[in-house]
């Protein structure tokens, strides 16, 4: 099984993200349904693992928060631009989720994550790597790029299934997350 953890778009943000994808040549650009926001790559594992994966993921605990794309970015450098994506405001809590999922993923007997997190959301793999001058010509011609906020109300664990037209995701678990509460929902006294 080939697995991640990740924030899957809600269908408003999937559609401004849509908008604007398209116009890059050698761009392969990702199903609007499978766009999500990564928190932890797990990749290649047997039932057991992904099953002790589950388990760990279960019993992670972390509030619900507000979530926003902003701009655009690229992976790679030169004439060797790897992947296209949006960006993520910077969020406190995105980072306390990532880190609890990677805590979780460790107690799970995975390997630590060498990698920096880096949140994003990627829309279009480059084939064979596309020149640096022709994706900022692409970012120009769409201007500055928001969408959201939208609240964030759960980590899924995804199953991926690489095909010839790319992979297919498919939700494998969904992890809640906490709602906390507003000042308006306690009532006088309430509180202690």
């Amino acid at each position: 099984m080939r697995l991640f953890v990740a924030i899957a778009m809600p269908e408003d943000v999937t559609e401004r993200l849509s908008a604007v994808m398209g116009g890059l040549d050698g761009a392969r650009w990702v199903d609007p349904d499978d766009l999500h926001l990564t928190l932890r790559f797990v990749g290649e594992v047997g039932r057991d693992a992904a099953e002790d994966l589950a388990a760990a993921l279960s019993s992670l605990r972390a509030p619900a928060f507000p979530l926003r794309l902003t701009g655009f970015g690229h992976f790679g450098s030169g004439r060797r631009v790897r992947a296209l994506w949006a960006g993520v405001e910077p969020q406190p809590a995105l980072a306390l989720l990532q880190g609890r999922v990677e805590a979780a993923a460790r107690r799970a007997g995975q390997p630590a994550e060498t990698r920096k997190f880096v949140p994003h959301v990627t829309l279009a793999r480059m084939a064979g790597g596309a020149a640096e001058d022709a994706v900022a010509h692409w970012t120009a011609l769409r201007g500055p790029f928001a969408a959201g906020p939208f609240e964030v109300r759960e980590a899924v664990l995804f199953e991926s299934f690489l095909g010839r037209d790319g992979p297919h995701y498919e939700r494998r678990l969904a992890v809640p997350l906490e709602r906390l509460p507003d000042a308006d929902d306690w009532e006088e006294g309430e509180f202690c």
